[in-house]
């Protein structure tokens, strides 16, 4: 089976790659602390069916597949009454949001986003994860997702939490590995991309060695670029794959700081997420100026909308602001930062 995951280099698989290589969004491609010249804007409003304003989207693929540039990260949805969900679905939806994802340890977060997206499911993005390694695990929770998400298919399905090279890439890739029910489950039509997400520079690296991946989730943040030179890597290795870029932690300001009481106000968010407006949307900005796709903001609902707010503005940073990003970057403690020798 690994040799056969290996092998895998179809004709359409490269000229997927040669497209999203070319393609340069029109926030401006950066990378780690300048701003390249801006290329041909590709970011275009989505069908409008009201006068309220709608998120702009960017290619995922070469299909024709857009989405909105911010998704809702099912958290958001997760430990709320279901008629609440359905109200955050729905009002997402009718201000442009097309990108879903979702995973099974989100607590109760499939069974609620399920029925809440349920009426818009033919005109959605649906991502899903798995955190399981083996075929046999990863079969069951993939049939489990399914059915919570009440859906006969996924957009995209994603190794999860991505973390070490032998523990998780190796894994995967072995005989009995979680690669052979992603790759049975695509030619089944039950997933129609595959992707992973990852929390380090070089499981991500391998990862994007071995298999021709649709996409990649990673965190792209202001304070661990340029405190902790953790991204730009990533972002050029798939970009010059032709994989598609998401963006984890955008609003990320650091590592918790001990006994900070802000911290069961914010109680989905593992890291101090940014709340100051002014400072969020310079973090937001940074991250959708990079060559990516979308960003999923943090799972509080009252930081998802504001961001949702704040992108519907969306123009590419500029360099004063990356040098006053640079200074907010200085004391913090990054919530990812380059290993030594990495």
């Amino acid at each position: 089976m690994g040799d056969e995951v290996l092998a895998h280099k179809e004709v359409e698989t490269m000229e997927r790659r040669e497209f999203l290589r070319k393609g340069t969004l029109a926030a401006g491609s950066m990378v780690a602390g300048g701003v390249l010249p801006q290329a041909e804007a590709t970011e275009n409003a989505c069908p409008c069916t009201s006068n309220a304003a709608k998120l702009p989207q960017r290619a995922y693929d070469d299909t024709g597949t857009r989405l909105s540039i911010i998704g809702l990260g099912g958290i958001v949805v997760s430990r709320v009454e279901q008629e609440h969900a359905n109200r955050v679905v729905a009002e997402a939806v009718e201000k442009g949001v097309n990108y879903f994802d979702v995973a099974p340890s989100y607590g109760d977060a499939e069974i609620k986003l399920g029925p809440a997206l349920e009426p818009y499911r033919k005109n959605v993005f649906l991502a899903c994860k798995t955190e399981h390694r083996t075929k046999e695990a990863t079969a069951a929770e993939l049939r489990e997702s399914l059915k919570r998400l009440r859906t006969d298919y996924l957009d995209l399905y994603q190794l999860h939490a991505i973390s070490d090279v032998q523990k998780d890439v190796d894994a995967v890739f072995a005989k009995g590995g979680a690669m052979e029910v992603f790759l049975e489950a695509k030619k089944q039509g039950q997933v129609r991309h595959l992707g992973f997400s990852a929390h380090s520079e070089e499981a991500a690296l391998a990862a994007l060695d071995r298999y021709d991946f649709d996409s990649v989730l990673f965190p792209i943040n202001f304070a661990a670029f340029y405190q902790g030179n953790f991204g730009p890597r990533v972002i050029e290795a798939a970009r010059s794959k032709g994989v598609a870029r998401l963006a984890l932690k955008a609003m990320a300001k650091q590592k918790w700081p001990k006994d900070d009481p802000t911290r069961k106000q914010y109680s989905k968010c593992w890291y101090q997420p940014l709340t100051d407006r002014n400072e969020a949307k310079l973090a937001l900005y940074f991250t959708l100026s990079q060559p990516i796709t979308a960003a999923i903001p943090p799972g509080e609902e009252s930081l998802f909308k504001m961001a949702l707010e704040l992108a519907m503005d969306f123009r590419p940073i500029s360099q004063k602001e990356i040098e006053t990003l640079r200074q907010m970057a200085r004391p913090l403690a990054p919530v990812f930062e380059t290993k030594p020798n990495a």
